[in-house]
């Protein structure tokens, strides 16, 4: 009965949660570095049985506790993972603890996740005794484009592996306290590109004395769109996006050079290589056609965030047997968003889980999405979240995930 008494020890403990969320929602970080954060999750764990690991990389950190119940069986291992930065865009709610600084909010949730996972930690540790086995509390920074986790784990932060590995990540337009997931890809991997478009500038008046990058800039726009038509089955959830296009001085200058950059979320490692090298030829030859040339630059981004089938049925029983069988959505289609908790997931089983918080009882389908500027959440969900991360490390420890 261990995991079902969670929830009313996470209920107990939802001033503290909400009250370190408000904290750390106060006073944004971005990137590797986020000190301030740290800080208010050490002093919240302070006192507690736990081991706190430090890498040169990040201000990221590992607390470990070492469960004293005695067993028979196999001491397993577990992570438990929450990230702590914001973005780096302006605060427009009229929450009384939004952002202290300016050009910097929490709208997609790590606050929330940071607070649950020290919640988490907390109800671990004064069930030390009934636990068999080991508990990772993974604090980590730079989830927003920096790569944090990959730097945890190359800083060996998690060394030695764990045996499963789980996550949460809020959902402010989805329904109040309903966890989901789904077994594969469950989000996207997402590489930048940038295709540099090189002609011949000259007056705007005399375009047949120049090698004009600016239309073909513009077909490529369309030729791309195209290109994942007609080269990828329609079954395929490939997406290139082009977001910005930088070009020119005056109105009657025609430029050397036209740069076009964007996104590519692709959901496996085939279509993801198959998808860059389309784009540079597709940029390159549409170039060609209008009488200059084009070269595509891509930087990598997050891999695929894949969900091991057996973790995400564990995590299923747990949302289950913490709040009923309406507490579980399986997810039909994967999200083209991405996380780099995918990096871990590349080493360890695992999954990640989805928890709403859009308000108790309104309409979730109207809410402000993640990245919002408006973006609110019901701080009454993440006890359940809290109790949802714990049950995870209490039932794998037990008996695995098999």
């Amino acid at each position: 009965m261990l995991t079902e008494t969670l929830i009313d020890a996470a209920d107990a403990l939802a001033p503290e949660i909400t009250d370190l969320r408000r904290a750390i929602h106060a006073e944004p970080e971005l990137g590797l570095n986020c000190p301030l954060t740290m800080a208010k999750v050490r002093e919240a764990l302070a006192g507690l049985p736990l081991e706190w690991r430090e890498g040169p990389s990040t201000t990221g950190a590992v607390a470990t506790l070492t469960g004293t119940a005695a067993s028979d069986g196999p001491k397993r291992r577990v992570l438990l993972r929450g990230d702590m930065d914001a973005l780096p865009m302006e605060e427009k709610t009229d929450l009384p603890f939004a952002s202290t600084i300016s050009g910097r909010m929490h709208a997609c949730g790590h606050d929330t996740h940071t607070a649950m996972l020290t919640g988490a930690a907390k109800l671990l540790c004064a069930r030390r005794e009934e636990l068999s086995g080991t508990v990772d509390f993974m604090f980590q920074p730079g989830e927003e484009g920096y790569h944090g986790a990959r730097f945890m784990l190359e800083d060996g932060l998690i060394d030695p592996l764990p045996d499963a590995a789980f996550a949460l990540h809020i959902m402010p337009n989805a329904k109040f306290g309903v966890f989901a997931g789904r077994a594969g890809p469950l989000m996207a991997a997402a590489d930048q590109f940038a295709i540099t478009v090189r002609g011949r500038g000259g007056h705007a008046s005399m375009p047949h004395d120049c090698a004009d990058p600016v239309p073909a800039a513009a077909a490529i726009v369309s030729a791309v769109q195209t290109m994942v038509t007609r080269r990828f089955n329609a079954g395929s959830a490939v997406v290139v996006t082009v977001t910005q296009i930088h070009t020119g001085t005056a109105h009657n200058v025609i430029p050397d050079d036209a740069v076009l950059s964007g996104t590519i979320r692709t959901l496996s490692a085939e279509h993801r290589e198959k998808a860059h090298a389309a784009l540079a030829q597709v940029a390159a030859d549409t170039a060609l056609a209008h009488g200059v040339s084009a070269s595509c630059e891509i930087t990598p981004g997050f891999p695929v965030t894949l969900c091991d089938a057996k973790a995400v049925a564990h995590g299923a029983k747990v949302a289950r047997k913490l709040g009923g069988n309406d507490a579980w959505r399986d997810l039909e289609f994967p999200i083209m968003g991405a996380e780099d908790f995918s990096y871990i997931l590349e080493k360890v089983p695992g999954a990640m889980f989805f928890l709403g918080v859009a308000p108790d009882g309104e309409d979730w389908s109207a809410c402000c999405a993640i990245h919002s500027p408006r973006m609110h959440v019901d701080e009454a969900a993440m006890p359940k979240g809290a109790a949802m991360l714990a049950g995870c490390a209490v039932e794998f420890l037990k008996e695995g995930s098999g």
